[in-house]
């Protein structure tokens, strides 16, 4: 057993052997051959064109519009120029100070020129004169094409005669375009098979867009996707949502909670009496609540005299004037404390109706007569969008006493030598005070018409 582990080792020795001239003629083919060169995707490259071009896009947009707030034909006149300076200012804070278009940043690429033996740079590292010539080309180049083209047909070129100078040079335009346009495809298939030279220009200062780093990932970020999502989800979730927020009860709420911060609520009890002031008001006279139309007539209803002030037609503009100044003005009179109430009449003629008159009066459970198609729709439009007073914002606030209405009686109309009683002792209660609050109870008492189509709505 001894004799055979030095004579396997002997043997492995003998191979090694063998192998190292074979092995150094390996390594120094290896040192003569050169590295493979670096492969950049031709997608990553045109990507970066695209948001060259969308970025200045947005740049140009909001310019636009100033110039169009200023003066509307400045946009036509100076579109050009316009351009040109968006692109300026940013080829001088991306490629001039960096080596790289922000497209170009965002794939992780810049620009290299492998046969750069000169000593003036710019803080890119690339040459002076190369990216001159190169801005040149790319930006001062296609804005006189743009300037000149739109010179020649504003002044008629293409229909000069064919010996006139400016028809030659038109023809000359043509030419270099379609070369150009030619030289274009030519590249871009030689793009597609090399990916080394994205444009015409860098094929001929020969500048190549290569990685910014030595080892890149390919891994595709879907952060900005992400946050997309989230955001449009969020903005979905609030069109959901508004809908459903009544903001006029809102409203209601917040200006009832700021109407009862008083200083006499907020300060504490011992401040209050060393400052003379009590919290429930006892010293003050409690003033009788008025509304809007407080003063209006009482044969009159005060919701038709609302709905006459807010119907406006500015369909016409020559009588929407007219149609303010027809609108009557109830403004409180001088009266005195112990003369607050409302005339019973106009202060008109006698034998002239009133001009909202009451049709089909119903008294509210403040007193108050109305008309029932008027009482009706606001007491159900209140408890419908809860933008009353009261409990839950259900109660319709009176126009004349300001008070919430929580029920109403039709007002019996009694007549003495005859008997009007078959139609007329019918009475309504509606109850709006409640949250529980259900419209289907109303179809009987303010919805339902064939209760009294045969007395005293029919009349």
């Amino acid at each position: 057993m001894s004799s055979d582990a030095p004579s396997t080792s002997s043997s492995w020795q003998r191979a090694w052997d063998d192998a190292q001239p074979r092995l150094a003629h390996i390594t120094e083919s290896l040192k003569s051959t050169s590295s493979p060169s670096e492969r950049i995707i031709r997608v990553g490259q045109l990507d970066a064109e695209l948001l060259d071009q969308e970025l200045a896009q947005l740049l140009k947009e909001p310019l636009v519009k100033a110039l169009n707030s200023v003066n509307s034909a400045w946009k036509t006149l100076f579109d050009p120029e316009l351009t040109l300076l968006i692109h300026l200012t940013l080829y001088k804070l991306s490629v001039w100070n960096f080596g790289a278009s922000y497209g170009a940043k965002l794939q992780g690429l810049r620009y290299a020129c492998p046969r750069s033996n000169v000593s003036s740079v710019t803080a890119s590292g690339l040459p002076r004169r190369t990216l001159l010539l190169h801005g040149t080309l790319t930006l001062l180049v296609p804005y006189l094409r743009t300037r000149l083209r739109a010179h020649a047909l504003s002044h008629a070129w293409p229909d000069a005669p064919s010996s006139d100078r400016r028809r030659r040079a038109w023809e000359l335009l043509t030419r270099l375009e379609s070369m150009h346009s030619l030289f274009g495809l030519w590249n871009f298939i030689a793009f597609l098979w090399d990916g080394r030279y994205r444009t015409v220009v860098d094929r001929i200062l020969d500048l190549q867009l290569v990685s910014a780093q030595r080892f890149a990932t390919r891994d595709v970020s879907y952060e900005f996707m992400n946050r997309q999502m989230v955001w449009h989800a969020f903005t979905e979730f609030l069109l959901f949502l508004l809908p459903l927020i009544n903001a006029r009860a809102l409203r209601r709420r917040l200006s009832a909670v700021y109407s009862q911060l008083t200083p006499s609520s907020i300060l504490p009890a011992s401040l209050r009496s060393r400052m003379g002031m009590s919290r429930d008001g006892a010293s003050t006279p409690q003033q009788p609540r008025r509304g809007k139309y407080w003063a209006l007539s009482l044969d009159q209803c005060a919701i038709c005299a609302e709905n006459a002030s807010t119907n406006i037609s500015f369909a016409d503009p020559a009588n929407a004037l007219n149609t303010l100044a027809a609108i009557p003005s109830y403004a409180a009179p001088s009266v005195s404390a112990d003369n607050a109430a409302p005339p019973d009449t106009a202060d008109s003629d006698s034998d002239s109706p009133p001009p909202h008159p009451i049709n089909t009066p119903y008294i509210t459970s403040c007193g108050h007569v109305y008309c029932y198609y008027c009482v009706s729709e606001r007491m159900m439009r209140a408890a419908d969008e809860r933008s009353g007073v009261g409990a839950g914002g259900t109660q319709w606030e009176c126009v004349r006493c300001g008070e919430g209405v929580t029920s109403t009686d039709r007002v019996e109309m009694r007549a003495d030598g005859s008997d009007h009683g078959s139609g007329m002792e019918d009475e309504m209660e509606l109850e709006y005070g409640s949250e529980d609050l259900e419209f289907t109870d109303l179809s009987g008492s303010v919805g339902t018409y064939s209760e009294y189509s045969g007395s005293g709505l029919s009349e």
